[in-house]
């Protein structure tokens, strides 16, 4: 991480960033990820277009019975899709997302994916929204059409100031549920890394992913996956503040966190599993490309 002197440094780097990345997202949306994005997520409404007569095998929910009574035929509704859809991105600022132990932090990182995902939605027409929250929603953007939405999404990931230090996902599952009126596609980007269990979220996971098609994106460090062995550390959590000397020279110390981890990785796996909730895993240290190629692909298969 570069150090920070002051405000201003702050501001013209930020503003470097969001450049950087504007022009590395514009790139690999347009050559490698538009094309997968736009095949998977072509909106999901209908709108209604005109009647015809009722044929067999056809949906009988759709039957009009007033012009079914008038014409003494059976008639139903006819309707066109509409290709047009909403994505929201709700994305963790909690300060854990602080955390880098090379040259981006966490919260960087998010950035750069928000900023693809929200290229790829202006490239296919789509409104994107925003939705940063710690342990609680702390900011929220509608969804609007255009390159200044997209570019705004990255500067306000940037740049946001949280007021809390917690995570807490259910505010913002909450928010999807009641903001968005119809089906719409929401990316979860977040570390997971929350004090309150998963099991007091995954009630607010499960309406939305029964309303919604969401996806979650983990974003991690690689430091926080193993320890390395360096001898005494004193490690901090950054929304706690709580602090714990440890020797990571000792094996039996380095197996007991990466197992810890393991486990907690295992559970949040078979949270999202169960509530039919696809994963995308990135790390601050390798290229997300390949992870969300393999993504949209495994989607477009399906």
């Amino acid at each position: 991480m570069i150090p920070i002197t002051n405000n201003e440094e702050r501001i013209t780097r930020i503003l470097k960033r969001v450049r950087r990345i504007e022009l590395i997202t514009r790139g690999l949306v347009k050559e490698s990820l538009g094309g997968a994005y736009h095949s998977r997520f072509k909106g999901q409404g209908i709108e209604f277009d005109d009647f015809r007569e009722y044929q067999p095998g056809d949906d009988v929910r759709f039957i009009d019975w007033n012009v079914t009574a008038r014409m003494n035929e059976p008639f139903i509704r006819k309707y066109i899709e509409e290709r047009e859809m909403s994505v929201l991105l709700l994305v963790d600022v909690s300060r854990s997302g602080d955390y880098g132990s090379g040259e981006d932090s966490k919260r960087e990182r998010a950035a750069e994916i928000a900023a693809v995902f929200a290229f790829s939605a202006l490239q296919n027409q789509d409104k994107v929204g925003l939705v940063m929250f710690t342990n609680e929603v702390e900011f929220y953007l509608p969804a609007r059409k255009g390159s200044a939405q997209a570019l705004r999404i990255v500067r306000e990931i940037l740049n946001y100031q949280p007021r809390r230090r917690g995570t807490a996902i259910e505010p913002a599952l909450e928010l999807a549920m009641n903001r968005l009126p119809h089906r719409a596609l929401v990316f979860l980007i977040s570390d997971f890394m929350t004090q309150s269990p998963m099991n007091q979220w995954e009630k607010s996971l499960r309406a939305t992913a029964s309303k919604h098609d969401v996806v979650a994106v983990q974003v991690l460090d690689p430091r926080e996956l193993e320890l390395p062995n360096v001898g005494r550390v004193c490690l901090e959590d950054p929304e706690t503040m709580e602090q714990l000397m440890i020797n990571t020279s000792l094996p039996h110390v380095r197996a007991s966190y990466l197992n810890r981890v393991q486990k907690m990785n295992d559970e949040l796996r078979l949270t999202l599993r169960r509530n039919k909730v696809e994963c995308v895993s990135i790390q601050t240290d390798t290229d997300y490309l390949p992870a969300l190629r393999a993504y949209f692909r495994s989607r477009k298969r399906r």
